[in-house]
């Protein structure tokens, strides 16, 4: 195998984070594009916040909950990616999605895992599900043709749980504070906004 296909990047990320959906669907373009290898790591950000010093959505002033809510505006309308900016279901935790997303990803690899992904972030953002019911993640498993059953009475297992926590600790060493977070080539990228920056690392 030429050094070219090995070449890896890292993706920290939380399946409810409203910017990470935002960078999805760029990011596996760009990966399959520069044939880079993403090596996917859901993370909680609770954990990353109560190390790196970072505040919860609720605990934020009032002027930073406000500032968010045009970017995420903005974001969608230039990205045409359809967004409430305040869904239905949210905060919502994303454990079992995260752990639903593992289960996927060692028994169907991670592309299947990346496309499931895909469908879980839109379901919080665009059509206003809660992810965290069990009914639901079963019916988008279910949606790209998996047993949704199988899959989340494996996401309970406590390996699931084990992966998930090793993730989280991988993150805090890696100086992770918030999500997105993209690591490639021993460099790190901080938000979907910082995707141009890691297209071009990944051409050179």
């Amino acid at each position: 195998m030429r050094a070219k296909d090995q070449r890896i990047c890292e993706y920290y990320f939380s399946p409810v984070s409203p910017f990470a959906y935002l960078g999805h669907q760029r990011l596996l373009d760009m990966a399959a594009h520069h044939q880079i290898k993403i090596d996917m790591k859901p993370v909680d950000t609770s954990q990353i916040f109560a190390v790196s010093g970072g505040l919860p959505l609720a605990k934020r002033a009032p002027q930073r909950q406000a500032y968010r809510l045009q970017e995420l505006q903005r974001w969608s309308d230039f990205l045409a990616i359809p967004l409430h900016v305040q869904p239905a279901f949210f905060p919502v935790s994303g454990d079992l999605a995260s752990k639903l997303l593992i289960s996927v990803q060692l028994a169907h690899g991670t592309e299947s895992a990346l496309n499931l992904c895909t469908h879980i972030m839109r379901a919080v953002w665009t059509e206003q599900k809660n992810i965290a019911d069990e009914a639901t993640l079963c019916t988008l498993a279910e949606q790209v043709e998996m047993d949704g059953t199988a899959l989340l009475k494996s996401a309970h297992l406590p390996s699931m749980a084990a992966q998930f926590q090793q993730y989280n600790q991988q993150a805090i060493e890696a100086n992770v504070f918030g999500v997105p977070w993209y690591v490639f080539e021993g460099q790190a990228y901080w938000g979907q906004d910082r995707l141009d920056f890691l297209q071009r690392a990944f051409a050179g």
